[in-house]
Order: structure tokens, then sequence, then C-alpha cells
């Protein structure tokens, strides 16, 4: 009786380990001055560089190529939609990293003017910051796009770097 308990046990502890160590992923730790990353002390604009639609690059003209977002040290941000022919008002609002106890952070934004741009019921949306250094910022999402939710990586860089091949589509 024993020896069968004892093999189930091992069993189990084979099974538990092989499944953890399967579904673990690599966490992305923020760097200590992330804020001061994003923000700098006077405002810092990110234009988007590329994005992806559950692993598929999107085409990156009209609104998509000239898209940037500005992020200040006083925890608010804007983007330039509403500076760009036919793309919709500005989105304004707040901004806060936040770091939960599993490791992943996120950046927080807080605006009335989210129900209606990510078509979602909360004036509050997450971005899993999947990189931050000097020159590149690397955010994950889900946002329902048509009739299916997707998963949506975008990379900016600062706007003051040259991105070859943005608009591979024209």
């Amino acid at each position: 009786m024993k020896k069968h308990r004892l093999i189930v046990l091992i069993i189990v502890l084979i099974i538990n380990t092989l499944s953890c160590t399967n579904s673990k992923e690599k966490r992305y730790i923020l760097p200590e001055n992330a804020t001061e990353l994003l923000a700098t002390t006077s405002g810092k604009t990110w234009k988007l560089a590329w994005r992806y639609n559950d692993g598929t690059r999107m085409n990156m003209a009209g609104c998509f190529l000239s898209y940037k977002i500005t992020y200040k040290s006083n925890l608010t941000f804007k983007d330039n939609n509403g500076e760009q022919e036919n793309c919709g008002d500005s989105l304004i609002g707040n901004w806060e990293m936040v770091t939960y106890d599993n490791g992943k952070s996120y950046l927080k934004w807080t605006s009335n003017q989210l129900p209606e741009v990510m078509n979602i019921k909360n004036h509050y949306k997450y971005f899993k910051i999947l990189k931050l250094d000097k020159d590149t910022l690397k955010l994950q999402y889900r946002h329902k796009q048509f009739s299916s939710e997707s998963t949506f990586v975008d990379t900016f860089v600062t706007d003051d770097i040259l991105v070859k091949d943005r608009d591979f589509h024209r």
C-alpha cells in the first residue's frame, strides 16, 4: 500500500513539474527608471513603428503611419489623431504603470474616451509592457476588431528614429 502511494506521488510530481515548466513564460522586468524612460521630465513622443494582429504584421498606411503619442511626467498622455486628416479626435487621458504580484507589468490608460475609441465598457485599458528602453516601447493588448477579439502587439520608437519599411504595402 505504501509503495503504491509513493508511485502515485512520484507520478503526480512529475506531471506537475512538466506542466509548470511548459507553461512558464519569461517575465519582462521593468527597469527602475521606467517612468523616466516613458515620459522623461518634459514629455516624450513615441511613433508607431509596427503593429501585429495575432502575429500578422499590419499595414502602416494612413492614420497608423502618422500615429504618435506623447506621455508626460505629470501622468497624462495625448495622441495626435486630431492633428491628422480623417483620423478622429485626439485621445487624451492619464497613464500609470502597474506591476502585479505575478511580475507582469502594464501601462494603464484612463480616459472617458476609451469606451468609444476602443469599443469597451470601461474607462480604462491595460497594455502589457513587453519592452521599455530609451528608444523602444513594446505593448501587447487584446482588442475587439470587427467581429472577433485579437491580440495586438504594438512597437513604438522615439519620434526621432527613422523606421524603414513602415509602409510596406505601398
